[in-house]
C-alpha cells in the first residue's frame, strides 16, 4: 500500500494515488473552570501589560514578560495533551489519470526553477507545459500547489497540470481549495457547462463565443439570474469575442445588475461597440463640455454625477486626491466613442492631442489614453503614443508597429523606469528589430553603468524570442550581453523539453 502524503501543506513529500486510514482526534473534554480562569487571566494579563497587571506568584528575578509565556505555553499544551485518538476513515484512492504524462527532463527543468534556478520563468514553464496538455509528476503537485496558494497568476495553468491526482490531494487541505474552481483538460460539453468547474464553464463559454457568438451569448443568458456575481463578471468578459450589436439587448439589462463589477464590465463592453446606446449617451454628455474658442479648447466639467451616469458606467466617488469634476470629467471622455472628436472640434487626432486644453488637459488627457485602450483604437493610441509614451498605449498597436515604436524608443531614450515600462506594453516573444535595440541598449551602457543593467537585462532575456539566443551569443562578449544569451539558451531548452 502507498504511504499518506507526508505534508500536504508544506510543499514536500510526494502526492500518493492511495492513501491508508486517516486518524483523527475527539473534541477535547470541556475544561475546568479553574483551568478556564487561569487562561482567561493570562489573556487579560497579556492585553494590559505586566506593569499594570503583575503576574500572581511570580519569582522576583523572573522576567515578567517572559514568565508570562512561559505560563501560557504550558497552558496550551495541557489543552492539546487531553485529545485522545480515534478511528478514522479509510481516503478513497485517487481516480486513475488521463492526460499525458510530463517530459523527465522537463519535469526536472521545472524542479530546477522551484529550486531558485531562473525562478522568474517559473510563470512561461507553466502555460507553456499547461498549453500542451501535460500533467505534473507527483511529487512536484505540493510545492506548485503551495506556490498557486500565493500567487493567484498560476492557477489556471495549474489546473490543468495538475490532473485527477493533483485535484484528489488538494481536496485534503483547504489552503489548495482554489483548485477546484479552476478550468480541467475536460472539451466543450452539455455537460461541462452544467457540472464543470468555474474555470471549466469559462472554458467552454470562450469556446463557443469564438464559434458561435449567439449561441454563446443566448447559453448565458438562460443562466444568467442562476449565477453568482463573481462568475457573472467573469463570464461577461468572454463576450469581448466576437461583440455585435446583437448583443447590445443583453449588455444593456446587465448594466443593472446588482454587482457593481458585473456593471462595468458592461459598460466597458459597450464603450468598446460602435453605435450602441450607451456611446451616444456619453457623446451628448461630452458635447456639452468641450467647446473651441481662437484654436484653444475649452472644458466645462460635470456639475454632478446623476444615477443615468452611474448606470453608464460612471463612479461617483473619485480616488483620494482626485476632485470631483475632475473624476466625473476622464469618465466621461474614457466612454465617449473617438470618432466624436474630430466632428465636434473640427481637428484630425493628430492635431487635437497637441492643442492646448485650458485648464483641464490633465484629465482630457487621461481620459483619451483610457478611450483608446478601451475601445482599441490604433490612430489614437498612435498619435496619444507620440507626445506621452505608455505602455497600454502600444499594446494597442499591430504587433509589427509595437516594435518598431519600442526599438525607436529604446534607441533615443535613456535608461529608466520608463524605458522598462514601455518595453512591458511590447508583446512578447521580441522579434528581430527590437532585440538588436535592445542588446545595443545593454552593450551601450556596459561599460558605464553595468549595476544599472538589471532589470533591463532579465527583461531581454524573458521577453527576446528564445530562438534568437545565438544572435546576443555573436554580438559581444561582454558578460551583460553573454548572461542574456544564456537565459535565452536556458528558455529555447525549455521550450523544446515540452515539445
Amino acid at each position: 500500500m502507498s504511504s499518506a502524503p507526508q505534508n500536504t501543506g508544506t510543499g514536500t513529500g510526494a502526492a500518493p494515488a492511495t492513501a491508508p486510514a486517516t486518524v483523527g482526534v475527539e473534541a477535547p473534554a470541556p475544561a475546568t473552570a479553574e483551568a478556564a480562569t487561569a487562561w482567561e487571566d493570562l489573556v487579560s494579563t497579556a492585553l494590559v501589560g505586566t506593569d499594570r497587571r503583575p503576574l500572581p506568584g511570580a519569582s522576583g528575578d523572573a522576567d515578567p514578560a517572559a514568565e508570562l509565556l512561559g505560563r501560557a505555553a504550558v497552558q496550551t499544551v495541557r489543552a492539546r495533551a487531553g485529545q485522545r485518538l480515534r478511528a478514522g476513515e479509510p481516503l478513497e484512492p485517487a481516480p486513475p489519470e488521463e492526460q499525458l504524462a510530463l517530459p523527465r527532463a522537463a519535469g526536472d527543468r521545472l524542479a530546477r526553477i522551484l529550486g531558485g534556478e531562473r525562478p522568474r520563468l517559473l510563470a512561461e514553464w507553466l502555460r507553456t507545459a499547461a498549453d500542451r496538455g501535460y500533467r505534473l509528476s507527483p511529487h512536484l503537485l505540493p510545492e506548485l500547489l503551495d506556490h498557486a496558494a500565493r500567487d493567484r497568476s498560476i492557477r489556471p495553468h495549474l489546473g490543468v497540470l495538475a490532473g485527477r491526482r493533483g485535484r484528489w490531494l488538494a481536496a485534503l487541505n483547504p489552503a489548495w481549495g482554489f483548485l477546484a474552481e479552476e478550468a480541467t483538460v475536460a472539451g466543450p460539453s452539455p455537460e461541462v457547462w452544467e457540472l464543470g468547474t468555474s474555470g471549466d464553464r469559462r472554458a467552454h463559454l470562450g469556446a463557443l463565443r469564438a464559434a458561435d457568438p449567439a449561441a454563446a451569448r443566448e447559453l448565458l443568458a438562460a443562466t444568467w439570474e442562476k449565477e453568482g456575481p463573481d462568475d457573472r463578471a467573469a463570464f461577461l468578459e468572454l463576450l469581448a469575442e466576437g461583440l455585435s450589436l446583437d448583443d447590445e439587448p443583453f449588455l444593456e439589462a446587465a448594466l443593472d445588475d446588482r454587482r457593481r463589477e458585473v456593471r462595468h464590465e458592461a459598460a466597458d463592453l459597450l464603450t468598446r461597440l460602435p453605435g450602441s446606446r450607451l456611446g451616444r449617451r456619453m457623446a451628448e454628455r461630452a458635447a456639452g463640455c468641450f467647446t473651441m474658442l481662437n484654436g484653444k479648447i475649452l472644458v466645462n466639467p460635470p456639475d454632478a454625477c446623476d444615477a443615468a451616469m452611474e448606470r453608464d458606467g460612471i463612479r461617483a466617488k473619485p480616488p483620494r486626491g482626485t476632485g470631483e469634476r475632475s473624476w466625473w470629467l476622464q469618465q466621461v471622455v474614457a466612454r465617449t466613442p473617438l470618432g466624436l472628436w474630430s466632428g465636434l472640434l473640427g481637428r484630425p487626432p493628430r492635431e487635437l492631442v497637441r492643442m492646448k486644453i485650458v485648464d483641464w488637459g490633465r484629465e482630457v488627457t487621461a481620459g483619451w489614453v483610457r478611450a483608446a485602450v478601451l475601445q482599441g483604437d490604433p490612430q489614437w493610441a498612435r498619435e496619444l503614443f507620440g507626445s506621452d509614451p505608455l505602455a497600454d498605449l502600444l499594446a494597442v498597436l499591430p504587433r509589427d508597429e509595437q516594435e518598431a515604436l519600442a526599438a525607436a524608443f529604446v534607441r533615443g531614450h535613456g535608461l529608466d523606469g520608463q524605458l522598462i515600462m514601455v518595453l512591458g506594453g511590447a508583446a512578447a516573444p521580441w522579434g528581430p528589430e527590437l532585440a538588436r535595440a535592445v542588446l545595443g541598449k545593454i552593450l551601450d551602457l556596459a561599460g558605464t553603468q553595468p549595476w544599472n543593467l538589471g532589470e533591463l537585462s532579465k527583461l531581454a532575456g524573458e521577453r527576446i524570442d528564445p530562438g534568437l539566443y545565438g544572435l546576443a551569443e555573436r554580438l559581444s562578449l561582454e558578460p551583460p550581453i553573454q548572461e542574456v544569451a544564456a537565459l535565452l539558451r536556458f528558455r529555447d531548452d525549455m521550450l523544446k523539453e515540452l515539445q
